[in-house]
């Protein structure tokens, strides 16, 4: 159930006023989404801080990947998607 709403297209996050991309969470599954990859992403740089030296790159990586998929889903569930904006309301 929780996959399905991951699909939708309901808006989850508000479109930024001036510039590219979105704003902050305007429902539950917003924020959720924020606190976890923030929550991933410290989890992620702990694990790579405390490992040896080689795994730098790796833990990186990691860490972008990370981004990238919470960048889709946000833009995906960005009320209008993300688009440039001159400060004017959708």
């Amino acid at each position: 159930m929780m996959l399905h709403k991951l699909f939708d297209k309901e808006p989850w996050f508000a479109p930024r006023r001036y510039g590219y991309g979105s704003g902050l969470p305007i429902t539950w599954q917003g924020w959720v989404l924020l606190l976890s990859y923030v929550a991933l992403v410290i989890g992620i740089a702990r694990l790579g801080a405390h490992a040896s030296r080689g795994t730098h790159i790796a833990t990186l990586a990691a860490i972008f990947l990370a981004t990238c998929l919470f960048s889709v889903i946000v833009a995906r569930h960005t009320r209008g998607g993300w688009k440039w904006r001159w400060g004017k309301k959708d």
